[in-house]
């Protein structure tokens, strides 16, 4: 791992806070990711399952987390489960955690081999009722590969068909959508990271350079700094690009006159930030794009206002729907008496802003936790208002990641630039 050293109070805390949350007598099971393949004997850089992270700090394939908190004997109620290492695979693949190097990252003191896991898992289960096994609930997800909770779930089941089988992701949903300051701190970080990369930017965007080499430019800055990339494939899009809600291309030439939306973020120690700016690629904004600029600007700003605890998502998004429709009149691409006349239900500014504002960020970019919960303090969202004119080819998204508290808002992302001004300002240096 590129990062720095994380605290294993982290973890430590988030164990016993999902502890309080289980039944009676029961028995928590968690595995890593797979290292998915791509062709031959390739493979893809190993991210590890979100929840065993939030559970251990271990960032390691094959790993196994066993909780059972009601266990007769203390030392059987937390263990980790580690692959076993080699010479041979200290050659070729490089150091792995050691029993001891496991346990001051994570906190759990029992550490275990792979090799272990079937006779000691045979031990709690012959004690266990309940048992806690993780699933991707995740409303948008789309899983067309078998992962390593899924088999192990059919495993689990066909070997122990008695036992009374919980669903875990619901709570872990409850649990990590509630940031500690440990998080925040990581968060934080990955913002800070972002944030050095896009001033980074600004110095070089030009008309004549390619979208993938200001992608390059962040990439170099996000590694230097302990990143281990983008959090999410980058969105750098000029012109009528950025009117393609999810680019990815990244090919085409900047050029004089257009915007440039660049939707990024960098990864630290497996949290995410989501950042995106649209700047001029030739340092300074027509009259027409200043215009829709900050008209895209004051709807984030509005919508930060509305973030506060005790809203719901779902009328959040209503609220700011209704802030874009002035703003689309303001720049004569509604009509007042059409919008006056619309069907509820089919607004008309879905023409020029056809997504969400808000989503939890976290240890994944579009992170967990329930749609209908009300919003409370220590949940993070991106504010990621936008405007997309196709007929105009130009596209504007603002986003930055913003902090629930009592008493108002911290904005992760407040010390990037972000006013017209300011943006030019920064191009313009020499």
């Amino acid at each position: 791992m590129k990062y720095h050293t994380i605290n294993p109070e982290l973890f430590t805390e988030n164990r016993l806070r999902l502890l309080a949350q289980l039944k009676p007598n029961s028995l928590v099971v968690l595995n890593s990711n797979d290292i998915m393949p791509t062709n031959a004997d390739g493979t893809m850089k190993f991210v590890q399952n979100s929840d065993l992270f939030y559970l251990s700090g271990i960032d390691q394939e094959e790993s196994i987390l066993l909780l059972f908190p009601d266990f007769p004997d203390e030392s059987f109620r937390e263990i980790l489960f580690l692959r076993e290492t080699s010479e041979e695979i200290a050659i070729w693949e490089g150091h792995k955690y050691t029993k001891d190097e496991a346990t001051q990252t994570s906190g759990v003191e029992r550490v275990m081999w792979t090799s272990q896991f079937e006779k000691t898992f045979f031990t709690l289960m012959a004690q266990a009722e309940h048992v806690y096994l993780n699933t991707n609930e995740h409303l948008r997800a789309s899983v067309s590969v078998q992962t390593r909770d899924a088999r192990f779930v059919e495993w689990c089941q066909q070997n122990y068909p008695l036992h009374q089988y919980q669903r875990l992701a619901p709570i872990m949903h409850q649990l990590r959508a509630i940031k500690s300051t440990h998080e925040i701190d990581l968060l934080q970080q990955a913002c800070q990271i972002t944030k050095d990369a896009f001033l980074r930017v600004l110095k070089f965007v030009q008309p004549g350079v390619m979208e993938y080499e200001i992608e390059a430019e962040y990439i170099h800055e996000f590694t230097r700094q302990r990143s281990r990339g983008f959090a999410y494939e980058p969105i750098i899009a000029s012109g009528g690009n950025a009117c393609v809600l999810h680019y990815l291309d990244n090919n085409q030439e900047c050029k004089s006159g257009d915007l440039l939306l660049m939707d990024v973020g960098a990864e630290y120690a497996n949290y995410n930030a989501d950042m995106t700016r649209t700047i001029p690629v030739s340092g300074t904004f027509t009259d027409r794009q200043r215009a829709v600029y900050n008209a895209v600007l004051r709807v984030q700003r509005e919508a930060m206002q509305l973030l506060r605890p005790g809203n719901i998502i779902k009328e959040y998004h209503k609220e700011v729907g209704k802030i874009m429709e002035s703003e689309l009149i303001g720049l004569g691409l509604l009509d007042r008496t059409d919008v006056k006349n619309q069907n509820e239900k089919q607004p008309l500014y879905r023409k020029y802003f056809m997504h969400g504002t808000s989503h939890h960020l976290g240890l994944d970019v579009h992170d967990v936790g329930n749609l209908y919960r009300k919003f409370e303090p220590g949940m993070v969202f991106t504010v990621e208002p936008g405007i997309y004119i196709r007929e105009e080819n130009m596209g504007i998204r603002l986003e930055n990641n913003l902090v629930i508290r009592e008493e108002g808002l911290t904005d992760l992302m407040g010390e990037i630039p972000i006013e017209a001004d300011e943006i030019e300002t920064l191009m313009n240096e020499k």
